[in-house]
């Protein structure tokens, strides 16, 4: 009898782990939001794919979307696994799709940046009150920092963008965005504060070249997402590795320290500021 029941439990626990090793896919598809030009994007984002791959032990495909849109369309049709979204962009992602928010990077600035409307450093623009008339560009409307929250900051001055502002203009990145003021195309943008630091080392800006004439409240930093439907046990091993990654580089965030939890309630702050957009 004894030998019968730990036969049985043999089976079981075996049987355990041929389900558990039967929910993990081959492959871990990982969208990336469009911050920047999609080149840089994936160049930097190769040792935290790299880092994913070793430790799952499966092959780990990276991507930038086209646009923020993009990585959102990208997981409501399960054609991705994990994402790296922007606070808005995950906002949006969870009224259309079955996703969450499971980690959050933790960066030299903490767990927030902030939005910054930029001009030529030679510009007579000072203040935020003064773009009235002026050639203007944001990200895209999913951009938190490339829009959402300057749009806050603008309806706070009482500027109207479509009666206020001469031109508007959707450059699909933060880089974008900073070029069209450096060579003169447009007389502010609305940026990222660590794209804007990250686009000074790069060289892409010199030092003192732009100047900031306002800046957002802290913003939650961007998380990374997942579907909802994939296994749990899956889940949890992809959990795992991210809270195990120490000191890389990533993306538009720069050199990360690790990766904390976060969840749904982290970004109703971002909801408020949405809100406050739209009105």
């Amino acid at each position: 009898m004894k030998k019968k029941l730990q036969l049985v439990t043999f089976l079981v626990s075996l049987l355990m782990f041929v389900d558990a090793v039967s929910q993990v896919p081959e492959v871990l598809r990982v969208a990336l939001v469009p911050a920047e030009d999609s080149r840089a994007m994936i160049r930097q984002s190769e040792h935290l794919l790299a880092e994913l791959e070793e430790k799952l032990g499966i092959k780990v495909e990276g991507f930038v979307a086209g646009d923020y849109n993009g990585v959102i369309e990208s997981l409501r049709a399960g054609h991705v696994d994990v994402a790296y979204m922007g606070p808005f962009s995950y906002v949006k992602a969870a009224q259309v799709a079955e996703v969450e928010p499971f980690a959050v990077a933790e960066t030299e600035n903490g767990l927030a940046y902030h939005s910054q409307i930029v001009v030529r450093a030679d510009s007579d623009i000072k203040n935020i009150e003064q773009l009235r008339g002026k050639n203007f560009a944001f990200v895209a409307p999913t951009s938190t920092s490339g829009y959402v929250y300057p749009m806050v900051g603008m309806k706070e001055a009482g500027i109207d963008i479509r009666k206020d502002l001469k031109n508007v203009v959707y450059s699909g990145g933060h880089d974008g965005s900073l070029l069209a003021v450096k060579h003169g195309q447009v007389h502010a943008a609305a940026v990222a504060d660590r794209i804007l630091d990250l686009a000074v080392q790069n060289g892409k800006i010199q030092p003192g070249e732009l100047r900031i004439i306002w800046r957002s409240e802290a913003i939650p930093e961007s998380p990374m997402v997942w579907r909802k439907d994939l296994p749990e046990q899956f889940k949890a091993r992809i959990r795992d590795v991210f809270f195990s990654i120490r000191d890389i580089p990533f993306g538009d965030q720069g050199r990360i320290s690790g990766y904390r939890a976060t969840d749904h309630q982290a970004y109703d702050i971002v909801r408020k500021a949405e809100a406050l957009a739209r009105q």
